[in-house]
């Protein structure tokens, strides 16, 4: 019997043109680096570097730590001033970045669907691929008037070692629970892991 659901959250319960999100994204997180005294345009170029680095992680160790040692290494910064750019890359996910909720698509169906699912007892997860710090998801959640309360799993890159579409992640985010369905789901991440029982459908 079906009896958990794994919510994403771009495309699904927060709507909106990816380009326009990564480039409002990026232009607020430049001003950042601009402050910490780093060239903008290398420090992006370390974001996809480490975001690259949790992609291709094996579930040895945290996306964190995968991602910041990527970040750094690519910046040459040493521990201390990595630990710098962490902290204020925490602060501005929890500030500053508020302001690329301008580019949502004003949708409230997800919200009223996922409220009603909590309803009738399933056990809610939000499946967003952790690649961002739980600070940033909490912000991300909050456009859709939602919370982390609102869901008895919540993945990001510190409490995740694997990314989608690894079979780890969804063994993770399932909670090791046998049926479970995925609402909102990219095309090209499809897959059927192992000998897991599952259904996925597009709402």
């Amino acid at each position: 019997m079906l009896d958990t659901i794994l919510f994403d959250l771009d495309g699904t319960l927060l709507h909106f043109s990816q380009d326009e999100f990564i480039g409002a994204y990026f232009a607020e997180l430049s001003k950042v680096f601009i402050k910490l005294g780093l060239a903008p345009e290398t420090s992006i170029e370390a974001v996809w570097v480490g975001t690259k680095a949790m992609m291709k992680g094996g579930g040895h160790e945290f996306n964190t730590h995968r991602f910041w040692r990527g970040f750094a290494e690519h910046m040459g910064l040493d521990q201390e001033r990595r630990n710098i750019v962490e902290a204020a890359c925490d602060s501005f996910y929890t500030n500053e970045f508020n302001a690329v909720k301008s580019v949502l698509k004003p949708n409230d169906i997800p919200k009223r669907l996922l409220r009603e699912m909590a309803q009738k007892g399933y056990c809610l997860v939000l499946a967003t691929n952790p690649l961002f710090p739980l600070c940033a998801v909490e912000s991300r959640l909050g456009w859709a008037g939602l919370g982390t309360r609102d869901f008895r799993l919540v993945t990001h890159y510190a409490n995740s070692t694997f990314c989608k579409p690894n079979p780890g992640y969804y063994h993770k985010a399932t909670v090791r629970r046998r049926i479970w369905l995925q609402a909102g789901w990219a095309r090209k991440l499809i897959l059927l892991p192992i000998a897991w029982k599952m259904k996925r459908a597009k709402i």
